[in-house]
């Protein structure tokens, strides 16, 4: 290990011969580092071919990387993108529509007339933002459609960037799990979905289905808080404009 001269002037014989043995285990270090390198550098040329071979593999698989980004990922995005307007437009209009609305919402599910719906989309896409948002559309259809358990699946595979999607997402399978009467899963995506995001409409939305949820299965203590929390933090939505009385209700349950 090399040392370091200390800075002060060394006295007498003493002092010198500190300063000549550090300055031979430098010296000794130096060596050592001369012999590390040679003996390196022969590795290096004894191994040169299997180096050269691993270094060429890294710089091809890069290259692999982007091509299939550029080739592969990004037309495949553009091509999925465009596949979704097709059967969106079947999803927007089953939402105005008075009647045969089912049938709307099949051929979004479905496809038609050679086009993908979304089921082929999530399917063919899966690695894709485009066919996220199928899982969801597909979910959201289902759902509407009260095939519950499909609802559920699909939208339990939809995950995305957008907080608020996620939320309105776990809200609507925990509106799945209250429509067949599963209420304490209804409960844990109610209560997911009021906290996956604090925002004036979505989060005291979910955290009164919670509270009425937890009413169902009796569990008031937990009500109180739900509806406190309204109160407390969304006194101005539509919620929290009665929300006292559902506290009271909460409070003197049995």
């Amino acid at each position: 290990m090399a040392t370091y001269k200390k800075k002060y002037k060394p006295e007498g014989k003493k002092g010198a011969q500190e300063i000549d043995e550090s300055e031979f285990e430098t010296a000794g270090v130096l060596n050592t580092l001369d012999e590390t390198a040679s003996k390196s550098e022969k590795w290096i040329e004894k191994n040169s071919k299997p180096l050269f071979a691993t270094l060429i593999g890294l710089v091809v698989g890069f290259l692999a990387f982007l091509a299939y980004n550029n080739f592969v990922t990004e037309p495949n995005e553009l091509e999925a993108s465009n596949e979704l307007a097709f059967p969106r437009k079947y999803f927007d209009e089953a939402a105005t529509a008075g009647s045969d609305i089912d049938s709307l919402l099949n051929l979004g599910l479905e496809g038609a007339d050679g086009r993908y719906g979304f089921l082929d989309i999530a399917e063919s896409f899966g690695g894709t933002n485009a066919g996220n948002i199928a899982n969801y559309y597909a979910g959201i259809s289902y759902l509407q459609m009260k095939q519950y358990d499909k609802g559920i699946a699909y939208l339990s595979k939809f995950d995305s960037d957008n907080a608020t999607l996620n939320a309105v997402s776990f809200g609507a399978i925990g509106d799945a799990f209250s429509d067949i009467d599963q209420q304490e899963d209804a409960l844990d995506y109610y209560e997911k979905a009021a906290s996956t995001e604090a925002n004036e409409f979505t989060t005291p939305l979910f955290l009164y289905k919670a509270g009425q949820t937890a009413m169902l299965l009796k569990k008031y203590d937990k009500a109180v808080s739900l509806f406190t929390e309204i109160k407390k933090k969304y006194s101005k939505s539509d919620q929290g404009k009665d929300i006292e009385k559902f506290i009271n209700a909460a409070k003197y349950a049995e």
